[in-house]
């Protein structure tokens, strides 16, 4: 075998085996065209990353609490006078039931879900028998109560707060009159609060506090 032989069969030996090499070398799919394209790709034969879940939020104090937090005071001009009284309920959502008692002012309010709906003028006890300080649950409820300490007293709509007879109920509501500690007011008045309250509804009897919009009723 000449020189040129020999080395035109080493050319195609050589050519043989980089066409081998070439062909393990290529990919067994065809290459994107485009970064786009490879996006797309492997989007498709990729397997999904599970997303991980999300933390639970912490309870919120303002949200629990957000129901007697105040939305709404009544447009009132001036002091209530007694016998004097004030009812709106319209368009208020339900609500649970907040009556504040100021012995000071000597006055009621009701709220319902944070928005005042009633407040009056109140009877009050005198320094020989006052009214007490304190949160008082409704533990009773009797649209026609009659006293069984005061001589058989009417007590309309009363809704009693304590074991020793202390109670919201309906009254004459005027000057130089009192109660013998209990919360009284008048009785179309106390008609209307004996129909939204129930059991277990809290009254909070406090002396001077200020609250107004955005404090929370049942605050310290």
């Amino acid at each position: 075998m000449n020189g040129r032989i020999f080395l035109a069969s080493g050319f195609l030996a050589l050519a043989a085996i980089v066409g081998v090499l070439v062909m393990a070398a290529s990919p067994s799919r065809p290459e994107p065209a485009s970064l786009a394209e490879a996006r797309v790709a492997a989007a498709k034969t990729s397997t999904p990353a599970v997303a991980p879940t999300a933390a639970a939020p912490a309870p919120s104090t303002a949200a629990k609490d957000e129901p007697f937090v105040i939305k709404r005071i009544l447009p009132i001009d001036g002091p209530i006078k007694y016998g004097e009284w004030h009812w709106n309920d319209k368009d208020v959502p339900k609500g649970p039931i907040v009556i504040t008692v100021d012995l000071d002012a000597r006055v009621l309010s009701v709220f319902q879900g944070g928005y005042e709906v009633g407040a009056t003028a109140v009877l009050l006890g005198t320094e020989d028998k006052p009214t007490p300080l304190g949160v008082f649950p409704i533990t009773q409820k009797d649209r026609d109560h009659v006293s069984n300490i005061y001589t058989g007293a009417p007590m309309p709509y009363m809704q009693r707060l304590t074991d020793d007879g202390i109670t919201l109920h309906g009254s004459k509501v005027e000057l130089g009159y009192a109660s013998h500690g209990c919360v009284g007011m008048p009785e179309a008045f106390a008609a209307k609060l004996f129909a939204v309250t129930h059991l277990g509804d809290k009254v909070y009897v406090t002396r001077g506090k200020q609250v107004g919009l955005g404090d929370n009723l049942i605050g310290g």
